[in-house]
């Protein structure tokens, strides 16, 4: 885990890769956990015995549950010693989820800090998240997460 005194330190690192984050699984437990959250229950996610005979020959996890993953994993991946007054998750430029993640998997993210900008409400910073799947030749999702640190 990468550790920077607080928000301005880390603006200061615009441009580098912070690092990784654990590797996590995708249980089919935590799958159907989304799906009741959501009420998203195609059959490619919860029903595994028809899933085995669909295009992935398993269930695979929602994009959104591997987009939802991103504030845990980027938790691992760096820390503020002086923490802000608030963060606020302020949005998402280009999502784009390139392989599905079958159940069972494992996946972690590296995390890029591509840009900070300071505002008149705080510094805002973009996040590029690059999800991979254990033994992948692809990764699962790419997405650029904006977010708001607020003194």
């Amino acid at each position: 885990m990468r550790t920077f005194s607080d928000a301005t330190a880390l603006a200061a690192a615009a441009g580098e890769h912070l690092g990784h984050s654990a590797w996590h699984s995708v249980t089919q437990d935590r799958i159907d956990r989304f799906a009741a959250a959501t009420g998203d229950h195609q059959w490619i996610h919860v029903d595994a015995e028809r899933a085995a005979q669909g295009p992935f020959g398993g269930t695979i996890a929602h994009g959104f549950l591997s987009l939802s993953m991103l504030p845990l994993f980027g938790a691992e991946v760096y820390t503020l010693e002086t923490p802000p007054a608030m963060g606020i998750n302020y949005g998402l430029d280009k999502v784009r989820f390139l392989q599905p993640v079958r159940e069972g998997a494992r996946v972690r993210d590296g995390v890029e800090l591509v840009a900070a900008k300071e505002t008149p409400k705080g510094l805002l910073f973009t996040m590029r998240h690059t999800v991979e799947i254990d033994g992948g030749e692809r990764p699962a999702l790419v997405a650029d997460a904006l977010v708001l640190l607020v003194p």
